[in-house]
Order: structure tokens, then sequence, then C-alpha cells
């Protein structure tokens, strides 16, 4: 599947500091590792039924935080994104708009990939349909059967009546964890840490199906659904036709083209659990290695206050705005004027404040003179990179930038305003 565009990424007179993040299994701020040349990057893509929301569009300003943190740290990154363009909710809009559910996916995924190269996020070095994958998932889950991991449901009537046939394919959480692999042993609640009372809520939530007849536990995750009429199917060899489930597609995707384990896993904060467990899960019990070494997790954004939601109909998109004529630059800066793990509101004066904010920066860097005091623009610079290397706190980075503005502002010297818009477009991904 082809990607969007790489923005220009002026290159900096030093390299800046790897950076730490906070893993969500640890539960704590590691440092990445500053011994390697190298980092490998997976981030959980759309399920392309509707256009670009605040909440997508932040979790992929985080990564991308991170991602030109390696950069211009000197590291080569392999960066790796899915996108679920075949699944439920999809299939669902498709059918209430009376769309092909293919030209949906073709059209939503279109409007992803310009919002992403508006707001200058990297692309991916590989971008992968799900529908790209199922020639490698079969094989997965062909094997999960023959070592256990996994097992075929029976078919079964549901309460309005409706046949399901038999041969869903199921992975078993209880058979992954009496695994003997080690040292990765994985558990239920492995990267989430959830206890299973909390667990049972969320998975139903989430696309899990706790209650169909013929799992041996509630808490298997669909691998492969068997073809039911007028749904999409492909050739599952063994497995007969049918179409292959959530999780599943992610762990395949990021094994083939990153290895295992790869450096991040990332997502929004709803996929710790169960997205990201089961993903682990089945790399554990296909490779005996750990999925990721560490998982990193961006807050849930909502709208003034309130949790945004398609059911809600209360979503800001970003399409919408740049239709309205708002500058994706403004977007990113109100982005990351929140920390990524904050959850946060978007709101009319959050715009506002950060069009006015990337007024401000535009006017202190409109003099192109450099004058002799280096050493301020040195300072700024090495703030910036130095609290984005604290965790991604984009947040303290524009407080200084902030700063340094105020003082041009003021007639301060502020030395070299040509090497701070580098490295604001640099580093905050915001071209000035």
């Amino acid at each position: 599947m082809r990607t969007w565009s790489a923005p220009h990424i002026p290159a900096l007179q030093t390299t800046g500091p790897v950076p730490s993040i906070f893993d969500s299994r640890l539960n704590d701020i590691v440092q990445l590792p500053e011994d390697r040349a190298s980092a490998s990057l997976y981030v959980c893509g759309i399920t392309p039924y509707d256009a670009t929301h605040m909440g997508h569009a932040a979790t992929y300003v985080a990564f991308d935080l991170l991602n030109r943190a390696w950069l211009d740290a000197g590291y080569d990154v392999s960066f790796v994104q899915n996108v679920t363009d075949v699944d439920d909710p999809l299939l669902e809009r498709a059918a209430q708009t009376g769309v092909e559910w293919e030209q949906l996916a073709e059209d939503q995924t279109d409007l992803f990939r310009a919002d992403m190269e508006a707001l200058n996020v990297i692309p991916p070095e590989h971008y992968i349909g799900a529908t790209e994958s199922v020639d490698w998932i079969v094989p997965w889950v062909e094997r999960m059967i023959d070592d256990g991991y996994a097992y075929r449901a029976e078919g079964y009537v549901d309460d309005s009546g409706t046949s399901h046939p038999d041969g869903d394919v199921y992975f078993s959480v209880r058979a992954a964890a009496d695994s003997d692999h080690e040292p990765a042993r994985w558990f239920l609640g492995y990267v989430s840490h959830y206890s299973e009372r909390d667990m049972a809520p969320l998975f139903a939530e989430r696309g899990g199906d706790p209650e169909r007849p013929g799992k041996k536990d509630p808490f298997d995750a669909l691998l492969w659904r068997a073809h039911r009429e007028g749904e999409p199917a492909w050739d599952g060899a063994s497995l007969g036709r049918g179409r292959p489930g959530w999780h599943i597609e992610c762990t395949v995707i990021a094994e083939r083209f990153l290895g295992m384990p790869y450096t991040v896993q990332g997502g929004g904060n709803d996929l710790r659990f169960p997205h990201h467990e089961m993903g682990a899960g089945h790399a554990y019990a296909m490779t005996g290695e750990r999925m990721a070494d560490h998982y990193v997790h961006t807050g849930m954004v909502g709208l003034d206050g309130k949790k945004m939601s398609k059911s809600k109909g209360n979503l800001v998109l970003v399409s919408t705005l740049r239709h309205d004529g708002v500058e994706p630059a403004a977007i990113r800066l109100a982005i990351v004027s929140n920390h990524y793990r904050s959850d946060w509101s978007w709101t009319d004066s959050l715009l506002s404040d950060s069009q006015a904010r990337l007024e401000a920066w535009r006017r202190a860097m409109s003099v192109e003179a450099t004058d002799s005091h280096t050493e301020v623009s040195d300072a700024v610079i090495d703030a910036v990179r130095a609290a984005l290397a604290r965790d991604l706190d984009a947040p303290e980075a524009v407080r200084a930038i902030d700063a340094w503005a105020a003082k041009a502002e003021a007639g301060q010297p502020v030395g070299d305003r040509r090497e701070v818009a580098r490295v604001v477009e640099a580093r905050l991904g915001i071209a000035l």
C-alpha cells in the first residue's frame, strides 16, 4: 500500500540526545538504548471507515516526535504501520452508507494520508493493509492450531436466529500462558496489568466476543473468521475461506518487517487491552520472543471536556479543520502543546491560542540577521532537545520557544534565528 510524501527535516549542526519514554508495561520512564545505531517502531494504524479525528492525529504526531528524536540522535529508524482495511466496523459503515467496502476503505485511507502529510508526519517505511497480509497470516494461524495455541470453534445459532458456521479460529489465552517459552513468558495482563475483572467489559467494548458459544475462555481472541454470506473472504488454505481477526494482522506484519523484539510498540491508550495484549500473546506463542521491548501509549482526546467518540458524533476532524482554512501547523502546535500521555480536550481556545503562538514564533523569526549572541539560540536549541528527550515533553519545548520568542519581541539578543527555526521544524515538525 502506498504511503504519503515525507516532510522536509532540516539537518542540524550537532546530534541530539537519545530519548527516554514511558513504558506502559513497566509503568515507568525508561531510557531507550544509547548503544545502538538503529531503532524499530510499529504504530497501529486506522480502520478506515471514518476520517482522521483529533485522537488519531494526536497519536500519530506523538510517535512522529519519537521518530524525530531518534533521527536527531543519529539513529536509523525502521517504522511500520498497518491499515485495518477489512473489519466489522468498516463493513458495517459500508452497509449503512451504501458504499462498497473496498471504496470506503480506499477513500478514507486517502484522506488519512492527506491529513498525515499536512501535519508533517514522517511516513512509515512499510504501510501495510490487512488485506495485503492475508497470505502471511494464514500459515501463522495454521501453525498456532498445530502447536495447540489456537482451536476451531463449532458453529452456533445466535439469538436472532442467524446461523454461524463451523470454523472460526480462536487464540487460546490459557494455552499461551501455560507455555514454557523463556525468558519472554507471557500472561493475560502482561501489557496492561489489568485484572480480569477490569478486562471483561473492555474486551466486549473493544471488539471481543466473550459470550460467543463454543469458546474455551471468554478472553480468547478471534484469529480467523469463517466465511459468512455477504462478507468478503479469502482463501485460508486448511482454515477454509474467511478473513483474519484484528489482533493477528499487526503481529504478523510487525514480525515480517521488523522482527521480534522490536524497540517500541505504539498506539492509543485504548489499545493496551485487548489489542496489544493479544498481539504480545500471539508473538510469544509463535516466536518464543517478546513482541516489543517497550509499549508506549498516548492519552485520550476529548472535545470541550467530554469524551470524543464516533457514537456521540462529537469528533473533531483534521480534514474539516483544513477545509475550513485552519493551517495544519497550528493544528500540530495545538497537539504538541499537550503532553502525549495526558488526557486532554480540543477547544476553540486551544486552537486560537496555538494560532496566536504560531504567529508570535514567526514574528520572532522574521528578522533574518543573526546577532552575535549565539549562546542564546544555542540555549533554546539545547532546551528543546532536552525537553523532548525527557519522555517527549513537547509542552516544555514549546515553553522554551515561547520564552525565546518573547525576548525577540522585546528586542533582546536572540542569536541565530535560522538555527532555532531549524530545530523547531526538525524536532517539533512545525515549519516557521
